[in-house]
């Protein structure tokens, strides 16, 4: 073969490479295991249905994979309505889950051209939480409860969670907690820990944390709804759902079986029993009849 219909041959290769490439819907995620797990099962669920997909996960930070969606490197990723009232719309808080997804969806479509699918029922917000025998001491069930007891308690978390008015702040504005003494976790794995070794009375997680359930750990209501919903829904370019119009068709069928206790299991699954995000998603899938 001579040079010229070597090159030639290399381009029209790259060419098509370059034209697959363009007409695949680009997937991302954050850097967790949940968000490791819903990509995979979007992905997954769009292939079933013909789509070329190619994955971008392990993005970061929201500010990162939200970045990359709105300059076009990602077509779409899974985002809590809380995180992006909070982190992008900046705006209050407080509201029901469908005023909050309504406010953020207006926003973005207005401002990035952006649009929201419809919401799963996983719901990853804050949970405060103890162990029973904390609870039944001091007769807790709600975060109201939890005020006038909470000067014998030590809380954990993370770093700035005493700053942010969905922490700290908040929980003493709105409830009167203030507690004997507040630990920085170093890590957000060792809240549960520091919990089971007496180290911590009191700490935080969120509302998919796989280790509630398993550890019967107690989660005190939010009877005076301090934090917004923080409901997981596909975030999708709007020109992505025009040029590829099955996005939408398929994700608003998977996302109403994506549940908080269904979400627990599957987190479950991949950090407890070390099972791969993609085979974890192949398997809930594969349930659910696709």
């Amino acid at each position: 073969m001579k040079i010229e219909q070597i090159l030639t041959l290399t381009l029209a290769l790259l060419l098509a490479g370059a034209a697959h490439a363009a007409d695949a819907i680009k997937i991302g995620s954050k850097n967790f295991t949940e968000q490791f797990i819903v990509s995979e099962i979007y992905a997954q669920a769009l292939e079933k249905a013909g789509v070329k997909v190619q994955r971008r996960f392990n993005l970061g930070t929201t500010a990162i994979a939200h970045t990359a969606l709105v300059s076009g490197e990602i077509d779409l990723y899974p985002e809590y309505t809380g995180t992006a009232l909070a982190d992008v719309v900046k705006c209050d808080l407080s509201g029901s889950a469908d005023e909050i997804y309504g406010t953020v969806k207006k926003f973005y479509e207005q401002h990035f051209k952006v649009t929201l699918l419809k919401s799963s029922n996983i719901d990853n917000g804050y949970a405060i939480m103890m162990l029973p025998t904390t609870a039944e001491k001091y007769h807790l069930k709600t975060l109201t409860d939890l005020g006038p007891a909470s000067g014998k308690l030590v809380f954990g978390a993370e770093a700035g969670y005493e700053d942010r008015k969905d922490g700290l702040v908040g929980l003493k504005d709105v409830y009167g907690i203030k507690f004997r003494d507040y630990k920085v976790l170093a890590k957000l794995g060792l809240r549960y820990s520091a919990l089971q070794s007496g180290d911590l009375d009191v700490s935080f997680g969120f509302g998919t944390d796989w280790q509630i359930k398993d550890q019967g750990l107690v989660v005190m209501e939010d009877d005076r709804h301090l934090f917004p919903p923080y409901y997981l829904v596909p975030f999708v370019r709007q020109d992505a759902v025009a040029r590829e119009p099955k996005i939408a068709e398929v994700l608003d069928k998977v996302d109403p079986l994506l549940s908080s206790e269904k979400m627990r299991e599957l987190n479950a699954e991949v950090d407890r029993d070390e099972e791969e995000p993609e085979d974890v998603a192949a398997k809930f899938l594969a349930d659910n009849g696709f």
